[in-house]
């Protein structure tokens, strides 16, 4: 528990000047496509497409399976209690939610964007049904309630060779607030809505994270956290059995409107990176009536399920960390490089002299311990058991497969006349079969 808390607190750090410097590059750069676009524009070509590569092949599909996988768990774990669901039949139940949040957003945006809203709405709600009981329960003033908490800062036990795989959980538990600039062509004055967006959705994230810690470790052991499969039930069959049959489903909701989140903004991902001639021209068309870029979000179904079905929620989380957080890092110094190289653009969010001289140092220390972090788990003599050099170690792996496909299909110069005949004409006929057409409105 020492680590977990630790972690949890240096994690506040992160997340906070990551989400400023997304807000500035939202506001001045004004094209959707999130952090492929920004490294596009700051760092150059390559690591934008070994960005959108790694983005495609790994970190989407892995990130998608853990919160489906998270999904499942909540929403069958109370029909096998008190024994564990099986994992086929968890894996059933997250390829049917994931089939069906691919089909509301390939039918209809407004419809995906009104799910969004209610199930945001739902998942507060779920939030507040365990921070309430939990803060109830530390209000009784009884010893064995604040047990938990006893020496949580004592680093005494903490194990370094876990250090970095506690990092990446705990990061992804803030992670997100970079969702809003892969849609920022679809944003009402973003100018004003995306730092506001950002800021605001960062702070009740990080509010509503602690306080639901804070509930679970005022009722459940740090043995017993661990041991569950779904924690928020465990919470509520000890300290508020009467809405305990109510609490997986909304916990379920809430991942589903995760899920939706996720999928509407990766599939913009791609829209961009085709516009930009770095993927192919299909995935930069839209259906013709329901103006949803289809193709995209029909590409990243089969990775996905994939994902699902051969990996666990922690390993996955492992799987492709590595790479997620590097290239946020990197995002991170193309900021600063982009405000010297052009001081001219116009930057609606931006900060006084002094705050940006300390934006500056916060980037400077990101960017560092981005790197180190990336690295720790490699440097660290750690066997099997204790960490996951595997999982990190195939990421890494996969993200640098993007090389020889940018330098031999990327570069359109190196791909014989023949072979973009035949691609040519099988885009026609995906385009014909799926009624898509490109885009016909320019939007940034």
């Amino acid at each position: 528990m020492a680590l977990k808390i630790a972690v949890e607190t240096l994690q506040l750090v992160v997340p906070s000047s990551d989400a400023l410097s997304y807000a500035d590059l939202g506001t001045s750069i004004t094209k959707s496509g999130g952090h492929y676009i920004y490294l596009l524009e700051t760092l150059g070509p390559l690591p934008a497409f070994l960005r959108l590569w790694a983005e495609f092949v790994m970190i989407r599909p892995a990130n998608i399976a853990v919160v489906s996988l998270a999904f499942g768990h909540y929403l069958i774990e109370p029909l096998f209690t008190p024994c564990h669901a099986p994992a086929l039949a968890v894996k059933l139940v997250t390829i049917t939610g994931i089939s069906l949040i691919i089909a509301v957003n390939c039918w209809s945006v407004s419809w995906s964007a009104n799910i969004q809203t209610v199930l945001a709405v739902l998942k507060m709600v779920t939030i507040g049904l365990i921070i309430v009981p939990g803060m109830l329960v530390l209000a009784e003033g009884k010893t064995s309630h604040y047990e938990n908490f006893q020496n949580a800062f004592d680093t005494s036990s903490l194990a370094l060779d876990k250090l970095s795989l506690a990092f990446y959980s705990g990061m992804f538990a803030y992670g997100g607030w970079f969702y809003v600039n892969f849609v920022t062509e679809e944003i009402v004055n973003p100018e004003r809505n995306i730092p506001l967006s950002v800021i605001v959705a960062l702070l009740i994230v990080t509010l509503g994270y602690l306080r639901t810690n804070v509930s679970y470790y005022a009722v459940l052991t740090a043995e017993e956290v661990l041991a569950s499969e779904a924690v928020a039930v465990s919470f509520v069959d000890r300290a508020f059995k009467r809405i305990s049959s109510a609490i997986p489903v909304l916990v379920a909701l809430s991942c589903f409107g995760s899920l939706n989140g996720g999928i509407f903004a990766a599939a913009r991902m791609l829209f961009a990176a085709s516009r930009e001639g770095q993927w192919p021209p299909l995935f930069s068309m839209i259906h013709r009536r329901r103006n949803t870029p289809l193709p995209a979000l029909l590409l990243m179904l089969p990775l996905i399920f994939l994902m699902v079905l051969i990996g666990d929620l922690y390993g996955l989380l492992n799987f492709y960390s590595f790479s997620r957080w590097l290239f946020i890092g990197l995002v991170t110094l193309g900021l600063m490089i982009h405000r010297y190289r052009h001081p001219e653009i116009s930057r609606p969010f931006k900060h006084s002299n002094t705050a940006k001289c300390n934006q500056l140092n916060e980037n400077c220390m990101h960017v560092k311990c981005s790197a180190q972090l990336s690295q720790l788990q490699q440097l660290i003599k750690v066997n099997g058991n204790h960490a996951d050099p595997v999982n990190t170690g195939i990421g890494c792996a996969i993200t640098l497969t993007g090389l020889p496909v940018y330098y031999l299909v990327v570069q359109k110069s190196r791909i014989p006349a023949s072979c973009s005949a035949m691609f040519n004409s099988m885009t026609v006929k995906l385009q014909v079969l799926m009624e898509v057409i490109p885009q016909e409105i320019q939007t940034y």
